[in-house]
Formats: structure tokens, sequence, C-alpha cells
């Protein structure tokens, strides 16, 4: 039987898995992970790209995936190492005739795609599971992708293709005529990563791996019957339901959004069809989206001036930098979020959306540092969604529409109207009632001294309203446009 390497990158489950299912057709497949010491190096400012929360949730669904695998009669060969290397000496150690793959989307990715078909004394097979729709079924070359998400949108809705997901394989014949050293699992200590602690504050206790994957799948659609309402509670930034918290398992791979997609189709036909389960289906499209975008752009998603060449004066303020990534901004709102990321390597939505736009449009600091220190902390990271979104946030991105900025106040107001989710992540605001908490600054002289201690919360770093009339006149004069009077919306 011909033996065939099963390459695994950010595709880590054996449930619609392309490559396994080709391998298993062809003859022997042999799973592989590489751990490349480049996963694990730093950002191009200097931080590590793989903070200690991702490190767990990759070091747990590595250890799902051996698992599962050994319950199908192989198991999961690891290496230390460069993919270039390691799978030609695979190759070559193991009489393999053949490598199947995933294709991944990005500049970094798609060099050592390169460098390893150059390695290989073998063929190997391309695959592509990144997304929901298959790039051969969108009714447009990905070339000619629209830059407007709507449009994109509406195009696609106009000819549904979502291709059915792959059962998972119920055994892989012949492993007991391999004879090879499977190699350990990492430990964090192989990645020069301390332990990081529970924080029992947390919303929800992310496990990696397929199989918790999936079991979150159940609970959420089934279990708990939430995705009727997801629409409704998708922005709540409090209770572990009020959305779906899917994403570290689809950046990952160890669910698959062709999965998820089935899974809404059968609620629908089961439950109930409404505004929600299209809602969920529609993030799912605004993941692809910024795949495809990463795919047509390559490189320019990660430069200053992003997909739009606008050369923004942005400031490298450290010490305002500093105080955003520690929580310390003395808007509430902004704090919580960031103090949250830190303790336990998440985020909302809601939340990173108003943190980016803080940051850009209120402190003028370079967008791609507050890309490269989510990078370096989110548990969900994937290269397209978090640059995609930063560069929209930062307004060089799609769909842009001149300064856009999210008011911090409304939208304190607008989701944390009693301050629960800003007292979670600020025990110091705790005694303030709700119609002061989000903002401790108005606090009269009085009132700071019997709710806060000296020192306890910090002043606001800049001016809500002044900063963000100031950035504004600098967008505008950089994309050569009369800036225009500004107003106080409420808008946000």
């Amino acid at each position: 039987m011909e033996r065939v390497l099963v390459w695994f990158r950010n595709d880590l489950r054996v449930h619609d898995h392309g490559p396994l299912t080709a391998a298993v057709g062809q003859g022997i497949a042999i799973p592989v992970y590489c751990l490349d010491p480049r996963q694990w190096g730093t950002t191009a400012f200097g931080w590590p790209r793989l903070g200690p929360y991702r490190a767990v949730f990759w070091q747990e669904s590595l250890a799902d995936l051996r698992s599962r695998l050994q319950g199908l009669g192989a198991d999961l060969v690891l290496r230390v190492g460069t993919p270039e290397t390691v799978l030609p000496a695979l190759v070559q150690e193991l009489g393999a005739q053949r490598v199947v793959a995933y294709h991944e989307i990005g500049t970094e990715e798609s060099r050592i795609e390169r460098a390893v078909a150059a390695a290989l004394p073998c063929a190997i097979e391309w695959f592509w599971g990144r997304t929901l729709l298959h790039p051969d079924d969108l009714p447009m070359d990905v070339s000619r992708l629209p830059e407007v998400f709507t449009s994109f949108r509406k195009e696609v809705e106009a000819a549904w293709t979502v291709r059915s997901p792959l059962p998972a394989p119920t055994r892989l014949p012949g492993w007991e005529t391999v004879t090879v050293d499977a190699g350990p699992l990492p430990t964090l200590a192989t990645w020069g990563i301390t332990p990081p602690g529970v924080d029992e504050r947390r919303i929800y206790p992310f496990v990696g791996g397929e199989t918790a994957g999936l079991a979150r799948l159940q609970e959420y659609f089934w279990e708990r019957d939430r995705l009727r309402v997801y629409k409704e509670t998708r922005n709540g930034m409090v209770n572990a339901d009020d959305s779906s918290k899917l994403s570290p398992w689809l950046a990952m791979g160890c669910v698959s959004p062709r999965q998820v997609w089935q899974e809404v189709q059968r609620y629908e036909t089961e439950r109930v069809a409404n505004d929600s389960t299209y809602w969920l289906i529609f993030e799912l499209l605004w993941r692809d989206y910024f795949a495809f975008i990463a795919w047509k752009h390559g490189a320019k998603i990660f430069r200053r001036s992003g997909l739009l060449g606008i050369d923004l004066p942005w400031g490298q303020n450290a010490g305002w930098f500093q105080r955003w990534c520690d929580g310390e901004t003395g808007y509430p709102l902004v704090d919580a979020n960031m103090k949250e990321l830190q303790a336990t390597g998440f985020m909302s939505n809601r939340g990173r959306q108003n943190v980016a736009s803080f940051l850009t449009k209120n402190l003028n600091i370079d967008w791609r540092l507050g890309a490269a220190w989510l990078e370096s902390w989110l548990i969900d990271y994937d290269p397209c969604s978090n640059y995609g979104n930063w560069i929209y946030a930062a307004g060089v991105g799609n769909d842009a529409r001149g300064f856009r900025f999210f008011n911090i106040l409304k939208q304190s107001q607008d989701y944390d109207p009693d301050g629960t989710y800003v007292k979670r992540w600020l025990p110091q605001l705790a005694a303030l009632p709700p119609h002061k908490v989000h903002t401790p600054w108005q606090l009269l002289p009085v009132e700071r001294q019997r709710w806060l201690a000296p020192g306890d919360y910090p002043p606001p770093i800049v001016d809500l309203w002044e900063s963000a009339r100031q950035n504004e006149g600098l967008y505008q004069k950089a994309v050569g446009a009369t800036p225009p009077k500004y107003r106080r919306s409420r808008r946000g």
C-alpha cells in the first residue's frame, strides 16, 4: 500500500479533513505535525508571537488530535523543526510516496509551502479547507474580489454553494506496518513559556482540541439552545453564552466552518430559522472575506498604509501605548477589555472594536502595534481576521468610510449599562453606582473619597472628543480631503 504523509497545520481535527480522507483512500495515512520554531518566535515589535494562553490551547489541541488518531488505530508523528527540513526527512525514513496538506493563507505560510514543495523528493497534493466557501465556488475570481464586504456578501448569497463536510474516517488502516518514533507532545517549556494562571473571572473555560470544540458546538446550539438569540446577545461581554465562542477552535482548525454550517442548517430544520441563525452564517462570511482579502492583497494587509496606501502620521508614544496594553487609559470600557485579554487571552468582538478604535482614533498610535499585541495574546489569533479587522479599524482597509471612531461612552452605556463587565475586571470601581462607573473622572471630591481609594484609578489619558477632533484632521489631510466641521455625535 502507498504511504502518504498527512501534514497537519492549522487543521487539528479528523472530521471534514480532505487530506486525511484522501490519504486513507490512497493507502496508509501517516499523520505528521511539525513544531516549527518560527511559530514561537517574536513579532516585528519584539513581543512573543505565541502568548501563554494560545500556547496552552495549542498544546491541548495537539494532545486531543493525537488521542483521536490513536482511537482510529494510528498516531500523530511530532517533530520539532521547520517543515521544509522535517517532511523530506520523514519521506525518506518512511518510504512515503506522497504528501498531502491544506493550503494556508499568508505571506509566511506561502513561503513555507514553496520551500516544502522544493525540498520534497516526492509529489505534494494541496487541498482547501480554510474557509466556509471553496474558492472554486465563488461567483468571482479572488483577484476580482469586491473591496466592500456587502458587495461580496450579496454576490455570494445570490448563488450559495457550500460543500458538505466530510465524515471523519472510522479507521486508519495499515499503521501496524509503520515503524516510527511518534515523538513526545510539546510542553510549555518547549516554547520557553511559563504556565499562565487561571483567573476565576474568565467568561468561558476554553479547552483546546476537536473534542472540546465539537462539544461547544453541541452545547451552544442544542443543549442551551442559544443560537435562536445569537443576534440579540452576540455583543454581550459578561455571559459565556452571549456568543458562540467558537472562534478559538475555528482559528486552530479544531472545528471546520463547514461543520458549523451543517449544524446551522440542521438547527433551522429542527428548531427555528430566524435572523440569529442567519447572523452566525453572516459572521462566517466575514471570516471568509478577510481570508480571501488576505489572499488577494498578500503583504499589503501588514503594511502601515494598508490596502488604501494612506500614509497617516501615526504616533509612537510608548507611554500611551503601554497604558493601553495594561488597561490604564482612564476609560473603564477600554481598560476592562485589556485587563481581560491579559488575564485570559480572550476579548469579545465588541471589546476588540472599541480598543482598536481608541488606539487609532484617540491615541493616534500605529495600528500595527495593536495588531501585533493582540497577535501575542489572543487564543483565537488568526492573521487574516486580526490584520483585516485592524486595517478596517484604522481606516486604511476594506470598506473605509472616512474617519469612523467609536464613542466609548455611548458604547459603555449600550453594552454595559450597569457596569457589570467593567466592575468584573476593574474591582477598584466596584463601589461606584451604575451612572458613575463609566466616567470616574467626573466624580466630585467627596464621591471620590467615598468610592475610590487615592490613586486607585488613573485619569483619562486624553480627552475623548478633542483627541478625536485632532486626529480626524490628520486623517482628512492625509487623504487630501477638507476636514469637515466636527460635531460631538453620539453615534458610536
